[in-house]
């Protein structure tokens, strides 16, 4: 079983980029599809980004154009580079295997599909 761990968060301006970093622990991560998922108070579980084991991304349109979604499987890493941060983006931010090769777009998507475990994800929080 995969365990994620999330890092990179902060406080920034709207306007603003930050690069998140998810290290991968208890199995390989070449194989699998890694997705990033955010939770904000109030709101539902929301996709963000997934990249398929040959590199391949997906974005939702919510993001498409701001997020680049990248890994690096030498060191078990996904990354996540956000730019022209909006206070919408404002969310706990996690990482999650999102199938097997490929991004499963209806997984990712899904705001209440049932993950087998979670990190402890990273707080994002745009604001002026």
């Amino acid at each position: 079983q995969v365990q994620f761990a999330e890092a990179g968060g902060g406080l920034v301006q709207p306007g603003g980029s930050l690069r998140l970093s998810c290290v991968a622990s208890g199995n390989p991560l070449d194989n699998y599809a890694i997705g990033w998922i955010r939770q904000a108070p109030g709101k539902e579980r929301e996709g963000v980004s997934c990249i398929a084991s040959d590199g391949t991304p997906y974005y939702p349109d919510s993001v498409k154009g701001r997020f680049t979604i990248s890994r690096n499987n030498a060191k078990a890493t996904v990354y996540l580079q956000m730019n022209n941060l909006k206070p919408e983006d404002t969310a706990v931010y996690y990482c999650q295997s999102i199938g097997r090769y490929y991004c499963q777009a209806r997984i990712l998507m899904d705001s209440s599909y049932e993950y087998d475990t979670w990190g402890q994800g990273t707080q994002v929080t745009v604001s002026s």
